[in-house]
């Protein structure tokens, strides 16, 4: 699944409207008389892979039937995605229906765009998950809808674990780490393959933390890195980094950490599932010594924390087809669609009770346990800045890792990470 966050673009014009909802089935009333929708056509941006085309199909069968009226997918691409669908939303038409990744829904709900979906949440979505709706919500009410998600695992090589003697994953944190160890004593593999920067686990462990990135000062938010918590989760990360021969002022992606992988020397790397295809595409023989589990918290039943990436649904402000795209909303995060959905894509689904669809998915079934305790960067629109090329978090990391304390590194960044948090959006 491909995700952006929002970057650094204006967003004090974007007038949006999301609006959610996911019955337990496609079969809502008619709102419409006998004719239904009869001559109306919804038009539904959606995210290039996000959705199947039979989903689509069958999504679209199943709203003509009940509405008789006609629905028009249209796929987005993610690079400029914001730059559109802020235009579009502006002008005199736009997409009745739009896909938005989850943290970028702040930012848009900010601008007075977003319909309160409250009355939605109680009808159809009182069991969507509760981490995974949370980026649903800015400012105390229900802006948009939970779709699907996906969130990090680990991804082993068999045969390496095989040749250190490890005969079963590890369930608890203390477990992984005696695992990597032994690999660096018994193989010639490198244990883990973590690089510094690799953030978004980061973010996770945080989150598994009970911590927050930032915190409320007044009326404004200001750097919360120097919270014991935080530096707790540094402290994790660091404790396994060490394990790892990656630099410390990169992060996944450079180099690729799927390729480092792929050359068959590394005992395993924290990634999403669909790293494992660019693995298999730089070697193909890996492929049948991949693995994966689910990150191991510090107890036994509680996986470790990760960052929730998705999308929601939404429904724009100035469409005029409203109502109708409320119907198309509850026939495509029913039960029935929404469970397709994750079983056609191996996404993690909008309720716990939909993750029996992911089995047989090996990647989804590592992933899914961990999703209940997960979370995302702050889910305020303040953030989208501090994500900027050099994201000053990330300077945190390689500082603790190159030596300075947890609190020296926090203060290092605090200058950078207030400026960029009170920038207007």
């Amino acid at each position: 699944m491909k995700r952006k966050l929002i970057s650094a673009i204006g967003v004090a014009g974007m007038m949006i409207s999301l609006a959610a909802c996911g019955g337990d089935n496609g079969d809502g009333g008619d709102k419409a008389g006998a004719d239904g929708y009869a001559g109306e056509t919804l038009t539904v941006w959606v995210m290039d892979g996000s959705s199947p085309d039979q989903w689509q199909k069958d999504v679209q069968a199943a709203f003509e039937k009940k509405t008789k009226a006609k629905v028009k997918f249209e796929i987005q691409q993610w690079n400029g995605i914001q730059q559109k669908l802020t235009t579009a939303l502006s002008e005199e038409n736009p997409p009745d229906v739009f896909e938005i990744g989850n943290t970028q829904t702040p930012a848009y709900a900010k601008t007075g765009g977003l319909a309160d979906l409250a009355d939605l949440k109680t009808e159809i979505g009182t069991d969507w998950a509760e981490s995974l709706n949370e980026s649903s919500i800015y400012d105390g009410k229900q802006y948009a809808a939970p779709w699907y998600f996906a969130n990090r695992v680990v991804l082993y090589n068999k045969k390496v674990w095989a040749e250190a003697g490890i005969k079963d994953t590890p369930k608890t944190r203390d477990e992984f780490y005696a695992d990597l160890k032994q690999i660096g004593e018994k193989t010639d593999a490198e244990p883990i393959y973590l690089p510094g920067q690799n953030w978004y686990h980061f973010v996770g462990l945080t989150i598994g933390e009970g911590a927050e990135l930032v915190k409320k000062d007044g009326d404004k938010y200001v750097s919360n890195l120097d919270d014991p918590r935080v530096a707790a989760a540094m402290e994790t990360y660091k404790k396994f980094q060490a394990l790892s021969k990656a630099p410390k002022d990169k992060d996944e992606a450079t180099p690729q950490q799927a390729e480092v992988f792929a050359k068959g020397n590394v005992g395993a790397f924290i990634g999403m599932g669909w790293e494992a295809g660019t693995a298999i595409a730089a070697n193909k023989k890996i492929e049948q010594d991949i693995g994966y589990f689910t990150i191991p918290g510090a107890a036994a039943d509680k996986p470790e924390g990760v960052f929730l990436g998705g999308s929601n649904l939404a429904v724009a402000t100035g469409s005029k087809k409203q109502e109708l795209a409320k119907e198309f909303l509850k026939i495509a995060l029913s039960d029935q669609y929404e469970g397709e959905l994750a079983k056609q894509n191996g996404v993690i689904p909008n309720k716990e009770a939909l993750q029996a669809n992911l089995k047989g998915n090996a990647v989804a079934e590592a992933a899914a346990p961990a999703a209940a305790g997960g979370g995302t960067t702050p889910l305020i629109p303040e953030w989208a800045a501090v994500e900027n090329a050099p994201n000053p978090v990330k300077t945190y990391m390689t500082a603790v890792l190159n030596g300075k304390s947890p609190a020296e590194a926090a203060k290092q960044v605090e200058d950078e990470l207030n400026k960029r948090l009170a920038q207007q959006q």
